[in-house]
């Protein structure tokens, strides 16, 4: 990106050659140190990089940032953290080498970096201040100074790897090369084995059965049991069964007048063509167009089929059920008062003259029309009784959370009682085994945490399920987990002797095909022997997809090997292939002069990640054994069992 190091002095080059001799020799010798395990536990520093420390403060700040908006287990975070961390010191032990051979990041080429990375700083190339420019920052927790000082170490660094990587060449050999294994086809003939054809002679014997479970007795056992009442409180049903009544919804109704006042109000529809965003010159011409459209309504023409096809109000326009149509009543104040005048003096069913607002030219219809009015209480009741119900529920929910357990577990012998009181079903669930299904529930990995290790007679916490019902429960027998019988497991046992059975001779029939198209050098003739079917694949390169196979990458031996070669066992997800190589289709070269320049870039791009990777893990490493790099491992400890400890 600073492309600003292409005539440095050759002094410098030469120093800079020799860094990367010394630093190729340390990536042979360098044995990883032990870290400074003393550390004073205040101590807030991960690692120092020359006189450069890096805080916890600034690796969490940075986590934070990373990991906004996605929800990481911890322990994938603390696996995270050594991670970044190194890719911090990276970037530092570079911008540290890259200071000590003399490089600079001047106020004007860091002034420029900002513009580009923060350009909406800058609209119109003008700077809209500092006060934008902290808060701009702020959203991801960074002061100016903070992403000033972190912009200068990634230019430093950048400058030092340009400078390392500039001498990367890619010679026409390569080019070659790779164009050819870019393009170079086979084509191949294949037998596809399954473990399916050899279940047959893969079925063990009443006697083989026997074997195996004595020998793996104990690999079998039926896990512990438990039986439980469950409560259940369905806010749908609990809702069914509340009957409120009449007193109490009159109740609601004079305490709540003003919510049943309706104002006067009208349902309209119109046809609307805009003069806003249009030159002044073509008013006229469109209020003649409007005036047309006047005559034509009043003259008998469909109001609704004019404003499907001439109105410029879009969403009244386009109304499914009547178009032109306002979507809702309208109310005074609403709409502008031009508009709203009509609209509250017109008849209903009459056509308005041409309407002029800011908006353009209107013609409108007053299709209904409402006075102010008090909703009687008949009219209420059903509003307020379903308003009722819900207020309801959500107490009787919020009590079965706050009170439910204790209440259960000071009464754990008469779960009914409970659930009167609650509102909850009672559900008897026995014989409920880890995973499996309740009553009512299903299968629930919460439910099963609530009720494992309770003793007989604990009752569980309330559980949220979904459909926002709620569930606790009260253990009321626990069968202990127990060996299993020969009969319970015999039907498992022989699935696993077929299993292993037919998989081994999945093997051991895909060698003898090998060997057989070795010996005869036909793989179809000798799958055919056997039994099996033998196809032959259209020509493929490298990147394809394979008919019958899949990715060419299961074939990559291949494209290695010499016309003829049986190449297998392929392992596959549904199968194991065997093939045989049957024909090389080199690259068309005379196609090379115009992928030449893409494949250089190419080639060009991964040489200089490699070197990249070589040369900053070099230098890093170069630093540590000059003990200008120090980590602080009691501190990154401690920084990561943090995020641990928060799960």
């Amino acid at each position: 990106m600073f492309d600003l190091f292409r005539s440095r002095d050759k002094a410098v080059r030469i120093l800079l050659g020799g860094i990367l001799v010394v630093v190729s020799l340390s990536m042979l010798t360098y044995l990883v140190p032990s870290f400074n395990t003393g550390a004073d536990p205040s101590d807030m520093v991960v690692a120092d990089v020359g006189k450069d420390p890096l805080t916890v403060p600034e690796v969490t700040d940075q986590l934070q940032r990373t990991l906004k908006g996605q929800q990481i287990p911890p322990s994938v975070v603390s696996r995270y953290i050594p991670q970044m961390v190194d890719g911090m010191l990276m970037t530092r032990a570079l911008a540290y080498e890259a200071q000590r051979l003399g490089y600079q990041v001047s106020d004007a080429e860091l002034t420029a970096a900002i513009r580009q990375t923060l350009p909406n700083l800058f609209p119109d190339g003008k700077y809209l201040g500092r006060d934008a420019y902290v808060a701009a920052l702020s959203q991801s927790n960074l002061t100016p100074e903070q992403f000033e000082q972190a912009l200068r170490r990634e230019m430093l660094a950048a400058r030092l790897t340009d400078v390392a990587l500039e001498g990367t060449v890619v010679t026409q050999a390569e080019i070659e090369k790779e164009y050819r294994r870019k393009y170079e086809k086979v084509k191949v003939e294949y037998v596809k084995l399954t473990a399916d054809k050899y279940k047959a002679e893969s079925q063990p014997s009443a006697d083989d059965l026997q074997t195996y479970f004595k020998a793996s007795a104990a690999k079998y056992t039926v896990p512990e049991e438990r039986n439980l009442i469950i409560l259940l409180a369905d806010p749908a049903k609990i809702e069914e069964s509340l009957k409120p009544a009449d007193a109490d919804l009159l109740a609601a109704y004079n305490q709540n007048r003003d919510s049943f006042r309706t104002p006067e109000r009208v349902r309209v529809r119109h046809i609307l063509l805009k003069t806003t965003d249009k030159p002044a010159a073509d008013v006229a011409k469109i209020k003649a167009q409007a005036e047309d459209l006047l005559k034509q309504i009043r003259g008998g023409a469909n109001f609704s089929e004019l404003a499907k096809k001439f109105s410029e109000d879009t969403a009244s326009a386009n109304n499914a059920k009547d178009p032109g149509e306002l979507p809702d009543w309208i109310t005074r104040g609403q709409t502008v008062p031009e508009f709203e005048s009509v609209a509250f003096t017109q008849k209903v069913g009459q056509t308005s003259d041409l309407v002029k607002t800011q908006y353009g030219f209107h013609i409108i219809q007053v299709l209904e029309r409402q006075d102010a009015r008090l909703k009687p209480f008949d009219e209420a009741k059903a509003d307020l009784a379903a308003q009722w119900k819900k207020q309801r529920v959500n107490d009787i929910m919020e009590n079965i959370s706050d009170k439910a357990q204790a209440a259960l577990q000071k009464d754990p012998t008469h779960p009914e009682r409970v659930a009167a009181d609650f509102n909850m079903q009672v559900v008897k669930a026995d014989g409920i085994a880890p995973g499996g299904a309740y009553p009512e529930i299903g299968t629930n990995n919460d439910f099963d945490q609530s009720v494992s290790g309770l003793k007989v007679g604990e009752a569980s916490q309330p559980v949220a399920l979904p459909g926002n019902k709620v569930a606790l429960a009260v253990v009321t027998g626990i069968v202990p987990a127990r060996p299993s019988t020969f009969d319970e497991v015999k039907d498992q046992i022989r699935v696993t002797i077929v299993q292993n059975r037919s998989a081994a001779a999945l093997q051991k029939h895909a060698q003898e095909l090998i060997d057989a198209a070795k010996k005869s050098g036909d793989l179809i003739k000798s799958a055919k022997a056997m039994g099996l079917e033998g196809k032959t694949t259209p020509e493929f390169d490298r990147s394809a997809t394979v008919e019958g196979i899949g990715p060419a990458s299961y074939l990559q031996d291949a494209f290695e090997r010499p016309d003829g070669a049986v190449i297998g066992p392929i392992p596959m997800p549904d199968a194991t292939v065997v093939a045989r190589v049957v024909e090389h289709i080199p690259a068309d070269m005379a196609k090379l002069a115009d992928e030449r320049a893409t494949l250089r870039e190419e080639i060009k791009k991964q040489k200089s990640a490699d070197r990249n990777s070589l040369f900053g893990e070099g230098v890093r490493q170069l630093l540590i054994r000059q003990g200008k790099i120090k980590v602080h491992e009691a501190v990154m400890k401690r920084l990561i069992a943090s995020y641990s400890a928060s799960s």
